[in-house]
């Protein structure tokens, strides 16, 4: 006797049932969770609503948001190269629309601290200032004093015709206007070191352009040639970075010496309009 064998179930039903059992499993396995929280409302253990995360402000316990301030470097502060710089600068800005010559000072005595490690090449050039400097340091606490407390009273005693009974013709406002043409050439190279890009110029051709603009046109043929030659010699940007803000990151650097320009520009804006009014802009 011969038993009959089942019939093979064809492929074609098997792909095509596989997906419907799966698809009736999920939808009992669904329908059940939907009892299961049915089930707990009516018994009131829970509530039917889910609930919300309270509101962000609620969740703040230490009163309202507030964003964190950025840490600031480290050469920005009282013992930073651009902070001590910075700080007698912007106290020479008095609320009278004035400039505080003792403290102009204190900030060139900082800013020519500053320049004097781009290299020996510039030896002159800082110990220049320097003298330029002391120069006024010595009206300041001379015995014309009085007149020498602020570069408003300067420009007004010795502006031309006022005070003839000056030997050496107007010695403060000259010596203050080779300063001032020296610090627009710093506020300009700093500035553009800081905000130059990556594959552009480098800093001695930015510098050097920042020399054109400010000083160039009051140097004579042969002073200018040996200029542009020092600046080939000059740091690059990653070395002024560092001497400017030792430790931090690029992004801090270049952001601390922009913050520096500001101020050296804030300076600069201010004397120039002082010295305008006096007329003494074209004393050399």
């Amino acid at each position: 006797m011969r038993v009959a064998l089942p019939q093979p179930v064809p492929r074609r039903w098997l792909r095509s049932a596989i997906p419907l059992a799966v698809f009736t499993l999920l939808l009992v396995y669904l329908w059940a969770r939907s009892l299961r929280a049915l089930s707990g409302c009516r018994s009131g253990a829970q509530s039917c609503i889910a609930r919300e995360p309270p509101p962000f402000q609620d969740r703040q316990q230490s009163g309202p948001l507030e964003a964190p301030e950025r840490e600031e470097p480290q050469c920005l502060g009282p013992q930073g190269m651009l902070g001590r710089m910075m700080r007698p600068f912007r106290a020479s800005l008095n609320p009278e629309r004035d400039v505080e010559l003792s403290q102009y000072l204190a900030g060139w005595r900082e800013l020519v601290r500053f320049l004097t490690p781009l290299g020996s090449i510039f030896a002159f050039a800082t110990s220049e200032a320097s003298a330029k400097v002391t120069a006024l340091e010595a009206l300041v606490h001379g015995p014309e004093a009085a007149h020498y407390t602020s570069l408003a009273t300067m420009v007004a005693w010795e502006r031309p015709g006022i005070a003839p009974r000056l030997s050496a013709g107007c010695p403060g406002s000259m010596t203050m206007l080779l300063l001032h043409r020296a610090l627009r050439w710093s506020q300009l190279c700093l500035h553009r070191v800081a905000t130059g890009m990556l594959g552009g110029p480098d800093a001695g051709a930015q510098c050097s352009d920042a020399y054109g603009t400010a000083l160039a046109p009051h140097h004579p043929w042969f002073v200018r040639q040996a200029a542009h030659l020092a600046f080939l010699a000059f740091p690059g940007r990653g070395r002024l970075l560092e001497l400017a803000c030792p430790g931090s990151k690029e992004a801090e650097a270049r952001n601390a010496l922009v913050r520096a320009a500001g101020t050296l520009e804030d300076v600069y804006n201010r004397t120039q309009g002082l010295l305008a009014d006096g007329g003494l802009l074209e004393l050399a």
